[in-house]
């Protein structure tokens, strides 16, 4: 279980688990040896809604940095979620296909959208932002979202 920094701005709470980076637009990067997870973060997944639909590049996808990784949609919107790290699908999350309610339930846990098999991954961490960093922009994003109304 990983260890997280929280936060609550207006009524809503926020965590960002400490073991793993993040890219700007809030998909994490968990690694595991050569592998590395990835998933929407919590800040991401209660911003877009109730997700009712998630669709992953199938394995065996190669993605570059930044390139579209997975589709998902909510009641509220679509959103292509971009990939954190350069290589090859290995593993599409199949549970959180079918119920694809684990990204809000789980986002850190049950919730994870892929595994790709990363072809430069001392570049591509280097791109990303450590759970300090997004934390800080999350928080601050969260607040100018509350005060807009």
């Amino acid at each position: 279980m990983p260890e997280f920094l929280e936060t609550t701005v207006d009524k809503f709470t926020f965590k960002v688990a400490t073991d793993r980076l993040y890219n700007t637009e809030g998909v994490w990067a968990k690694p595991e040896g050569k592998n590395i997870r990835i998933g929407l973060s919590d800040f991401l997944q209660q911003r877009s809604g109730d997700v009712a639909f998630a669709e992953v590049k199938p394995h065996g996808t190669e993605v570059a940095f930044g390139d579209e990784v997975a589709v998902i949609e909510t009641i509220k919107v679509n959103i292509c979620l971009t990939s954190p790290v350069a290589g090859k699908v290995v593993e599409v999350n199949t549970a959180m296909v079918m119920a694809p309610e684990a990204i809000n339930l789980d986002p850190f846990g049950t919730g994870w959208l892929a595994v790709i098999e990363a072809t430069d991954w001392e570049t591509d961490r280097s791109r990303l932002l450590d759970s300090q960093t997004y934390f800080t922009r999350m928080k601050v994003e969260a607040e100018q979202e509350v005060k807009k109304g």
